[in-house]
């Protein structure tokens, strides 16, 4: 399955607008990135023996660690990886919903949240 990268940039968007109204403030500063896939370099950071599974990634400092004393962050991302996602799912429909799945996955991490939260929330 495909979608054009106009589409693709379209459900990670609606994926966005769909967080609670609330939470956006605390959304400014991310950056929502879409590349093919991960770096062997990224690959490499994460211990990542395969690519393919990597369907996004948060970089940045989770709101629950920061501190009030911190100088300087690195700019916060999220990094969606359309060719993963594509590779996946065999339906528009499902990979409109592998999106925004992954989408709020990786939000979650911006939050604070682990793995295992988010995969009990439904998001991993």
């Amino acid at each position: 399955m495909h979608l054009s990268d106009d589409e693709f940039e379209a459900v990670v968007d609606e994926a966005i607008q769909a967080i609670p109204e609330g939470f956006h403030s605390y959304l400014q500063d991310i950056a929502i990135d879409i590349e093919d896939m991960p770096s062997p370099e990224v690959c490499r950071d994460i211990k990542a023996r395969d690519p393919r599974g990597i369907l996004g990634l948060y970089h940045g400092t989770p709101l629950t660690e920061r501190h009030v004393d911190q100088t300087y962050r690195y700019p916060e991302r999220i990094v969606i990886y359309q060719r993963n996602i594509e590779r996946m799912c065999r339906t528009r429909r499902q990979m409109i919903e592998q999106i925004k799945t992954t989408v709020l996955h990786e939000v979650g991490h911006h939050f604070g949240l682990s793995e295992r939260q988010l995969r009990e929330l439904g998001y991993g």
